[in-house]
């Protein structure tokens, strides 16, 4: 009878306030009411991608906001340089090329996040600037690694190359810190069911000027993802199709308790969880998959069971003695790894619970682990 322990990363947990502003009665989408809550949450989107560009909001999933970002800005046949860092990644790489461009997908090993020296490599290489854009998942999540956007910025730069930088934030956004203007970034991709705390249902491309001037000649067909019509509706705060009106009221929420948290403080608390989270793991004698120290994800944390155990199986004991879901291991890591969600409406007392059950669940499993795991992430959070 109490409540579920939703530790997924994402759909996550919805505050309360949220699900109440989302009851409101629905308005008509082409009225004055409307128009007010357009602007409102259109304007107040921008400083969580840190930008001051437009922020084009869709009633869709993040694949959506996958799509618009490459049919708005490429053309058949186009080459785009895709990084092998985890199971959305190959995904994003996939849907490029059915939508009939030229994907060269370096290959990786899931624990680590895109190469900046790779991606200096590749565009040093391309004289003839054959590569259209650079695809890359800031944070991946299935695999807990979150890729180093600025320096592949800086490895695009110094490779003097016109290419585009396309970057999926969609388990990032309202989590970890993100900056769409100062990273350099063309098109930041995002979803409503994370970071942003509302179930799924919106998604995002916020546009560089750049980027902009690519989607005048871009070629790709494209209809409901076009953000000409978009943008030029949202000028006066409507949209071209019927809007996800209730999703809006909850925006407008979610983003207010962002703001009175204050960002800075948002990704502090995020980055606090995330290092006891790995204080526990360390201290049960797992292993964290991340293995490159500077890309550890403040969001999530996937951890490889010992070799002869499952990872479904524990899980499967966790949500049936504590009610509580964790994430599964997708594509290769099926399995292999199971991925605590410490991400969006969380805080210390939560994070005590959720690794409370995980470390009982490991236990009930069989799994040898050390159970001063649970201390060392208490020690974390209780740290001034």
């Amino acid at each position: 009878m109490s409540r579920h322990f939703l530790q997924i990363p994402g759909p996550t947990n919805v505050p309360d306030s949220v699900l109440r502003a989302m009851s409101a009665p629905t308005i008509d989408h082409r009225g004055p009411e409307f128009a007010a809550l357009g602007l409102e949450v259109l304007r107040d989107i921008r400083p969580v991608f840190g930008t001051e560009g437009p922020v084009v909001i869709y009633p869709a999933s993040g694949t959506g906001a996958w799509e618009a970002a490459l049919v708005n800005t490429l053309s058949a046949g186009d080459k785009v340089l895709c990084f092998e860092t985890g199971h959305f990644a190959t995904l994003w790489q996939e849907m490029a090329g059915k939508l009939g461009l030229d994907v060269e997908f370096v290959p990786g090993d899931w624990r680590r996040g895109a190469d900046p020296e790779a991606v200096l490599r590749h565009l040093s290489a391309d004289t003839g600037h054959t590569v259209k854009a650079v695809c890359v998942v800031h944070n991946e999540t299935s695999t807990g690694v979150t890729s180093r956007v600025p320096a592949v910025r800086a490895a695009i730069d110094a490779a003097g190359h016109p290419a585009l930088l396309l970057v999926d934030t969609i388990s990032s956004l309202g989590s970890i810190d993100y900056r769409h203007d100062e990273w350099g970034v063309d098109v930041t991709v995002a979803g409503s069911q994370k970071g942003l705390m509302l179930p799924p249902g919106l998604s995002f491309n916020a546009v560089s000027d750049k980027a902009l001037h690519a989607s005048r000649t871009a070629g790709l067909a494209k209809s409901f993802w076009d953000w000409a019509p978009i943008l030029a509706a949202n000028e006066h705060g409507y949209f071209p199709y019927t809007p996800a009106t209730n999703l809006l009221y909850g925006l407008r929420e979610a983003l207010r308790l962002l703001y009175d948290e204050g960002l800075d403080a948002v990704f502090e608390r995020h980055v606090r969880h995330a290092e006891a989270t790995r204080a526990a793991v360390r201290g049960w004698g797992l292993e964290v998959l991340c293995a490159d120290e500077r890309e550890h994800s403040a969001a999530l944390t996937a951890v490889i069971v010992p070799d002869g155990y499952d990872a479904d199986k524990i899980r499967a004991i966790i949500l049936d003695r504590f009610d509580m879901s964790l994430g599964s291991g997708l594509g290769r890591l099926a399995g292999r790894v199971f991925r605590i969600g410490h991400l969006g409406d969380f805080n210390d007392l939560t994070l005590a619970g959720t690794l409370a059950g995980v470390q009982m669940g490991l236990t009930l499993a069989g799994v040898p682990i050390d159970p001063r795991g649970l201390n060392d992430a208490l020690e974390r959070l209780q740290a001034p």
